[in-house]
């Protein structure tokens, strides 16, 4: 490999550790800076460098930050309406006792096979908030059981678009890869949910101060730092009582507080959960419908890659109104009119919207940071270069387009780009290799889940949503994302044997 790529991945990635854990200075700065230094290093032209910062910042915010936007006010309107808390009372009724990291998790994975990440924890995360306000404790353990369940599926199960690209560049058969995706997703969910009960505790009092107010209200620290012995003790039991009956929950949280003295007359505003999921499902629903259509309209016109894929009537119309931009539009007109009252006024979900959108401000920018890194990363080559140098190994076969993934995600950050790489390079290996189409994309698919991190747009989305910064960051969510990285390695030297 080029030594002066490798030194441009090496000193890159350290200019941002040690801004961001020796200095005043944000994540924000970090990754600008860090996308300067690399580029440098890589012996691009100064003007290439700055294109490629705005273009990747451009590019990631025209895909992410409207959603973002609309995501954090569609969780603003459910929390001052009562929604989210109403939602979360009979999630943890349902589940009962200590079950609730399990059922985020295996909510995230269902609801992140038609749905990109970022979109689906923006839309979830609510969710994942008002159970832990009702537990009073546990929010980085939900946080993470809910981010990596929706890693999984994302990156293992079509139709999400990367391992569809994957499925069409390798030639494997779509239906088997759904199904062994769908293994693999289930066999590392305890993963999951076991890296998120075991590093959540400890991170509890690492939460940032704004978060930790807005998740717990004004629990005291102590009792909300209990996440992980109370999801399977006297907390949880309590707070399955607390969701049965509404007593025993923290007096200075009331979901409705905000909505203000009803008018004369009116009734007290409340709302029931199957109402307070409409604008939760719906834009789901119209996601999912797209996603489907979409993937079903390209295999029966043989355009799997989707390189001159033209789409049909109806799928054009889906592709419409279930883009994340349109289907969360509906859902914030429908949390609007359907959940506040109609003595609301304009200016007050004004000001709630304003909330909203100031609140997300740091997290859309550092999310355009991390892709302005990422876009000087590929176009200066780094991607490519460890890709063709992986290949050349002598390895077992499965581990070729594993590792090249791998090493493509750890250098350029987006999942989807290091999949679609690896398969890129592995389509004319894979004979050679002695493995199966399918194994060889299991392998790209498994291999691009690595060590999310400060290049990887839904690291900040996470991360920042969640709470925590720096060295906390890096031991949750890239160590969980690690973790079940690992966990594919095993079970893709089994299916090495089977397929």
């Amino acid at each position: 490999m080029d030594l002066q790529l490798l030194a441009a991945l090496v000193i890159g990635i350290a200019t941002i550790i040690v801004i961001v854990l020796r200095t005043r200075l944000d994540a924000f700065v970090a990754l600008l800076v860090a996308a300067l230094v690399t580029g440098f290093v890589a012996g691009a032209p100064v003007t290439d460098v700055l294109e490629s910062i705005t273009n990747g910042f451009g590019t990631t915010l025209g895909s992410i930050g409207i959603v973002i936007g609309l995501g954090v006010g569609l969780g603003k309107i459910l929390e001052v309406s009562g929604g989210a808390d109403a939602l979360a009372r009979a999630f943890v009724r349902a589940l009962g006792r200590g079950r609730e990291p399990w059922a985020m998790g295996t909510t995230g994975a269902v609801v992140s096979i038609p749905v990109f990440c970022d979109s689906g924890f923006v839309i979830m995360n609510p969710l994942a908030r008002s159970i832990a306000r009702v537990k009073r404790a546990g929010y980085v353990t939900l946080a993470l059981s809910l981010g990596c369940g929706m890693t999984l599926t994302h990156h293992l199960v079509p139709p999400t678009p990367g391992p569809l690209g994957v499925a069409g560049i390798l030639e494997a058969d779509l239906g088997a890869l759904v199904l062994a995706g769908l293994v693999f997703a289930v066999v590392l969910l305890p993963v999951v949910i076991g890296y998120a009960r075991w590093i959540g505790p400890k991170l509890e009092k690492d939460l940032d101060p704004e978060v930790r107010e807005a998740v717990y209200g004004s629990v005291a620290a102590g009792t909300a730092g209990t996440g992980g012995a109370a999801a399977g003790g006297a907390e949880a039991g309590t707070a399955t009582a607390v969701a049965a009956t509404g007593e025993g929950r923290d007096p200075a949280y009331d979901p409705a507080a905000a909505l203000g003295e009803p008018p004369a007359g009116a009734k007290p505003h409340r709302i029931r959960a199957g109402l307070a999921s409409l604008p939760l499902l719906v834009p789901l629903l119209l996601i999912v419908a797209n996603t489907v259509v979409t993937a079903v309209d390209k295999n029966a016109q043989g355009d799997l890659a989707g390189e001159d894929y033209t789409p049909s009537a109806v799928a054009g119309v889906l592709a419409f109104v279930g883009s994340p931009v349109v289907a969360l539009l509906i859902g914030i007109v429908l949390a609007v009119y359907v959940l506040l009252p109609r003595w609301t006024t304009r200016s007050q979900v004004g000001g709630w919207l304003s909330e909203a959108a100031a609140s997300a401000g740091l997290i859309i920018l550092i999310t355009g940071a991390g892709g302005a890194l990422g876009q000087v990363l590929r176009d200066t080559g780094v991607g490519d270069e460890l890709a063709e140098a992986i290949s050349s190994w002598s390895l077992p076969g499965v581990l070729v387009p594993f590792l090249i993934a791998s090493l493509v995600r750890v250098a350029q950050g987006s999942g989807t780009v290091a999949m679609i790489t690896a398969a890129s390079v592995t389509a004319p290996l894979v004979a050679g290799l002695g493995i199966s189409p399918l194994l060889a994309a299991l392998a790209c698919c498994a291999g691009s889940m690595v060590f999310s991190y400060f290049n990887d747009s839904y690291f900040w989305v996470v991360t920042r949503f969640t709470g925590l910064d720096g060295v906390a960051a890096l031991r949750g969510w890239s160590g969980i994302t690690t973790a079940v990285w690992l966990g594919s390695l095993p079970l893709l030297l089994i299916a090495s044997t089977l397929l």
